[in-house]
């Protein structure tokens, strides 16, 4: 079968043949199809081999959506042909923390040496892939799995922050959304689905906000210098009540401290490396700083829910398993807005 890995360290992934794998006892087969694409794999493809904490080559691809196509032994709690997606940040299964669904911060997962598909373990950008248990699998029913395969990462991980924000975000609160791509634009229509809040998208260019102005932002600025000032002006000199940075870097860190309102909530969910100094007086009396990581299953088959209602609208860009490079290419070029999706039947 056709799978797309990264084999090499510091060079691009690579589309190559390999086996079509085997489920073993408690394991379930998927036929693929959809893969999502992810600035997290380009992270992964740009550390240096002594930070790489798994051996390579590795078969990309932490959001996956397929059909059942065989169980390994003992498996009985799904069958053969049903749609699904995949479970991404798996735990140990057995703890206080993973039997709460929350696997996404099980304390054993890297002792154990237990990495998420397409983070470490084989991923769903390959015609078949193997799924550990049961468990980790969401039945989607009849939706389109190119639009379902984004919400298991692009769809899960804002909803989780969104959800812990949730006490802040009251009528007449305002909430900023920085960075508008893949998990972004899916933000700007939770929060418009979940809360009263008004929704201030930021960006650094016009077509990215007139994007996030396409999805539910009520306001749409300019990422720079004077975002900040802009916000404020929107709230009456108050600030935000919550920030969602979806960017992570230094700059946007320092954005979104400068915009907090007093006893604000500020979320890192980007992974751009940066860093928000934390003590009194440098960031607004009150405010929480966190850095949410992914989402639980229970709070995934919420998000499959939500898409069901046909509350959410996934902006997504197909390319075939051939052209998975060339996906990323142009992801990491800034070029993709949504998110790419690989089909590898196509």
């Amino acid at each position: 079968m056709k799978a797309v890995q990264y084999r090499t360290i510091g060079a691009a992934p690579e589309v190559v043949d390999i086996a079509v794998p085997e489920p073993g006892p408690g394991q379930v087969l998927l036929k693929v199809s959809a893969a999502g694409v992810c600035h997290s794999d380009i992270m992964v493809m740009s550390l240096p081999a002594e930070r790489l904490p798994f051996p390579l080559p590795l078969t990309l691809g932490h959001e996956g959506a397929g059909i059942v196509v065989a169980l390994g032994e003992g498996v009985s709690s799904v069958t053969v042909g049903d749609a699904v997606v995949v479970y991404g940040p798996q735990g140990c299964g057995l703890c206080a923390v993973c039997s709460s669904g929350r696997e996404n911060y099980c304390p054993h997962a890297r002792r154990l040496g237990i990495h998420p598909p397409g983070l470490g373990s084989p991923g769903a950008m390959a015609e078949y892939m193997i799924v550990d248990d049961p468990r980790h699998l969401v039945p989607i029913g009849d939706l389109d799995p190119v639009s379902a395969v984004p919400l298991t990462d692009a769809g899960l991980t804002p909803y989780h922050a969104v959800r812990r924000a949730l006490p802040k975000l009251v009528p007449g609160s305002t909430a900023v959304v920085i960075g508008t791509g893949g998990l972004g634009h899916l933000a700007i229509q939770l929060l418009r689905a979940l809360t009263a809040t008004r929704v201030v998208a930021l960006d650094v260019t016009a077509d990215k906000l007139e994007f996030a102005r396409g999805v539910g932002a009520h306001e749409a600025l300019l990422s720079d210098a004077n975002a900040a000032a802009g916000v404020r002006e929107l709230t009456g000199g108050l600030g935000a009540d919550a920030v969602f940075d979806f960017v992570g870097a230094d700059v946007t860190g320092q954005s979104a401290v400068a915009l907090a309102a007093l006893d604000a909530d500020i979320q890192i969910v980007g992974i751009g490396g940066g860093t928000i100094p934390v003590g009194f007086g440098r960031v607004p009396y009150g405010t929480t700083v966190t850095t949410p990581y992914w989402g639980s299953r229970t709070e995934l088959a919420e998000v499959v829910a939500l898409a069901q209602a046909g509350a959410l609208s996934v902006h997504t860009e197909t390319y075939s398993i051939d052209d998975a490079p060339h996906a990323y290419e142009r992801l990491h070029q800034g070029k993709i807005s949504g998110r790419a999706v690989i089909l590898p039947g196509a």
